[in-house]
């Protein structure tokens, strides 16, 4: 996830709360704090930070908007907490919401250092974390979502991880549509525009709309959302 630059400008000022080392991944995950302030970071490129989350939270409030009924939903990627909030707040009583997250010690952030940004999110009843490949869950999946939002890496355009090129790629969204229900919606986020990505969902039969959101309110940087119905 690329985000704007937080202050204070030197990364010297941060504390290092946890650190992490992804099998096969390109570098050291840091978990970092200044006063109220979080960031989690590879090496010295920050990833996320509780200062940005809009677009995290908007294209939730998008997916209801569009299937205000769902019951099922997929959360790819839970970051700081923000998505899988915001869509606990959106979902039914009896709704499940399952999230999915690669980096174990990212959970165990979460809950040891992080819960309180958003009310605990991974606390609530409805939600089942799964440690593991979000394109694994959609793989073992078939027909379960009404709604799968993803938030996996940059999105399908400047890839941190070559092998997340698979959920992007023709054998992602295939799978992807496979995970869900009649009429259930992918919903993606990504640093940027994609046409290709574009091409890609529509020729696998699924209707799109593009937006552009705010990394925060009133922001410069944007970021896009992909609706694939």
């Amino acid at each position: 996830m690329t985000v704007e630059a937080v202050e204070p400008c030197s990364l010297l000022d941060w504390d290092v709360v946890a650190t992490a080392r992804v099998a096969g991944g390109a570098g050291e995950f840091v978990l970092g704090r200044f006063a109220n302030d979080w960031v989690i970071r590879v090496d010295d490129r920050i990833l996320m930070s509780n200062r940005m989350h809009n677009s995290e939270e908007v294209m939730a409030e998008y997916a209801f908007e569009r299937f205000p009924d769902a019951s099922t939903v997929l959360v790819g990627g839970l970051g700081l907490g923000y998505t899988l909030r915001a869509v606990l707040d959106l979902a039914s009583e009896d709704a499940q919401v399952t999230v999915a997250e690669l980096v174990p010690e990212l959970v165990g952030w979460n809950r040891d250092y992080l819960g309180h940004l958003n009310d605990h999110p991974m606390d609530d009843p409805r939600c089942e974390v799964v440690v593991g490949d979000v394109f694994e869950t959609l793989k073992r999946s078939p027909g379960a979502f009404d709604l799968i939002l993803l938030d996996v890496d940059n999105g399908p355009q400047s890839l941190a991880e070559a092998k997340n090129q698979r959920l992007y790629g023709d054998i992602g969204v295939r799978t992807c549509r496979a995970a869900l229900r009649p009429g259930g919606i992918l919903v993606v986020w990504s640093c940027g525009p994609s046409a290709r990505y574009v091409r890609k969902l529509k020729s696998h039969g699924f209707e799109v709309d593009v937006m552009r959101v705010a990394s925060r309110v009133g922001g410069r940087v944007h970021h896009v959302i992909f609706m694939a119905r």
